[in-house]
């Protein structure tokens, strides 16, 4: 889906590349029957699921590494506004655990060092400073695993921003890019897609678990390979 991002935006928050950029090449989602290691704290651990998903390249390189939560925190009362793709679910909720190998860029375009990284449900303010930032408002924030290891508290938006910048190393959070999920309606998953705005994203499934309610299924997608298109 293709982002249109005001100057204000950029400015106040996370200076979006300006640049047209397109991801190029082929790529497939496949099984990763493993764990996450050693490096992952054990409550990171225990929270995700035991099967990943290995994000690959033509060539068969794993450019990513992702562990989705075996079950994500809901709202009682699910957001229903039109520019939110996953209202279900609570803002600030861990999403799970992301491995880039050899590093990788963000949808800003920022560098990514390789290590583990936590992801964390959000949602793009409605304020002075995010007029009229997206079509929809969902994104998923980066941060150090070793500085985010209690998956069961939902992080404030605030703070979630604050932790967010070590994962960049820079003045702006990491972030991705959420993509609706209907280019994959009916396939198997986890699955590699190409959005409207040519970049990749992956498809994968989870639950989530409202407050009081019971765990529903959920599927869930975000860009991997790709950056704003401004």
């Amino acid at each position: 889906m293709r982002r249109f991002m005001n100057a204000r935006y950029f400015l106040a928050v996370a200076l979006f590349t300006s640049l047209s950029a397109f991801a190029q090449g082929n790529y497939k989602a496949e099984p990763l029957n493993s764990p996450p290691p050693s490096e992952v704290p054990k409550a990171l651990q225990d929270a995700v699921q035991p099967q990943g998903v290995k994000y690959v390249d033509d060539q068969g390189k794993p450019l990513a590494e992702v562990w989705l939560a075996k079950t994500l925190t809901g709202q009682a009362s699910p957001n229903s506004s039109g520019d939110v793709i996953y209202g279900s679910v609570d803002p600030g909720a861990f999403v799970g655990v992301l491995h880039y190998p050899d590093g990788g860029s963000d949808f800003r375009g920022q560098n990514i060092k390789s290590g583990f990284y936590t992801l964390r449900y959000d949602l793009i303010p409605q304020d002075g400073n995010h007029m009229g930032v997206s079509i929809y408002r969902d994104f998923l924030l980066l941060m150090p695993v070793a500085q985010d290891t209690d998956p069961d508290v939902p992080l404030k938006y605030d703070d979630a921003v604050k932790l967010s910048r070590k994962a960049s190393g820079t003045g702006h959070p990491a972030v991705l890019c959420m993509d609706p999920t209907d280019a994959v309606s009916g396939q198997p998953l986890p699955a590699a897609f190409q959005d409207d705005s040519s970049n990749w994203a992956l498809a994968a499934q989870t639950q989530v678990k409202p407050a009081g309610g019971a765990a529903k299924d959920l599927t869930l997608a975000f860009v991997l390979v790709g950056k704003y298109q401004g």
